[in-house]
């Protein structure tokens, strides 16, 4: 044996199993279940947080089913040892109510064209803005980036007179194309940088098989962005639903949404707690239920773009 093929002291032999240490083993299975540890702590955490953030939510329901003296009376957790004091009597009022049952479907009728159009427009927009070449583009689009940092009360005075001024102050067309208008920034941002991601072989492909622009951007753009658009759907949904603001300086009695119709039932009444219960729950759930349908597609558009 040459001093070549001489063993350095402390390294195995040739053919030798090579184990680890002992020290090593045990730093690996300490590390192992620190690991384990820390994640099911942090499972348990926001778990707590989860519950925690549904308690109101469920006050709320439950207080939805309790009558207004029991409601004066205790708290809704008190329903536990009473489970008697649950009725429908506060939603059989509600229902009676022609001014909530009236501001419910002005709800849906400003949130879902808003929601709509908003999502049309701007996916054309979106998709000129990624694919198409026209003179100025990237200044037009550095404008609509601008248009992101506008506060929605810079334009409530300005958007008054000019609305007067067309004869549509006070209807349910203003306040959607106020909404309308204030969305599409956003949209247009978003779905923008999305539809950058699409191959651009894809797309030609696509023309030279004889698809036009319409056609392009209605069977290959609009189905590839399916994320990007419950995403900016659900966002928009959620601000038009839950929009006061705007709704208390664009609509009148005739055209006034939920949440206004609740403020007033507070303002005129106070302790209208029979129909201000169920009211605030439904309009609550609703979005509730809207985001958890679209849930899934909602995580893949806002992680959309994040890696490549």
């Amino acid at each position: 044996m040459t001093a070549l093929d001489t063993p350095t002291p402390g390294t195995p032999a040739a053919g030798s199993p090579v184990r680890d240490t002992p020290g090593r083993a045990e730093r690996s299975l300490v590390a192992r279940m620190a690991s384990r540890a820390a994640g099911g702590a942090l499972r348990v955490f926001l778990l707590l947080v989860a519950l925690f953030w549904l308690v109101p939510a469920f006050g709320l329901l439950v207080s939805s089913f309790r009558d207004p003296t029991d409601i004066a009376s205790s708290g809704w957790w008190k329903v536990f040892s009473a489970p008697a004091q649950l009725t429908a009597k506060s939603y059989e009022s509600l229902l009676e109510n022609d001014d909530i049952t009236g501001s419910l479907l002005n709800t849906i009728w400003i949130t879902v064209p808003s929601t709509l159009l908003v999502i049309l427009i701007g996916a054309m927009a979106g998709y000129a803005f990624a694919w198409m070449d026209f003179k100025g583009r990237d200044w037009w689009f550095m404008a609509v980036v601008a248009l992101l940092v506008v506060p929605v009360q810079v334009a409530l005075i300005p958007l008054s007179g000019l609305f007067r001024d067309l004869g549509i102050f006070g209807d349910m067309i203003g306040v959607i194309l106020f909404h309308v208008g204030f969305g599409l920034p956003f949209a247009i941002f978003l779905l923008r940088n999305f539809f950058a991601e699409i191959p651009r072989e894809l797309l030609e492909a696509a023309r030279l098989d004889g698809a036009g622009e319409a056609r392009l951007f209605l069977t290959v753009v609009m189905p590839l962005g399916a994320p990007a658009i419950a995403s900016l759907g659900i966002f928009q949904f959620l601000w038009v639903w839950n929009d006061m603001l705007v709704a208390l300086v664009f609509s009148d009695g005739d055209s006034q949404p939920l949440t206004v119709a609740l403020q007033q039932q507070v303002r005129q009444f106070g302790s209208n707690i029979e129909i201000l219960a169920p009211g605030a729950f439904i309009s609550m759930v609703i979005p509730l239920a809207v985001f958890f349908a679209f849930q899934r597609q909602f995580v893949s558009g806002v992680m959309a773009g994040a890696v490549k």
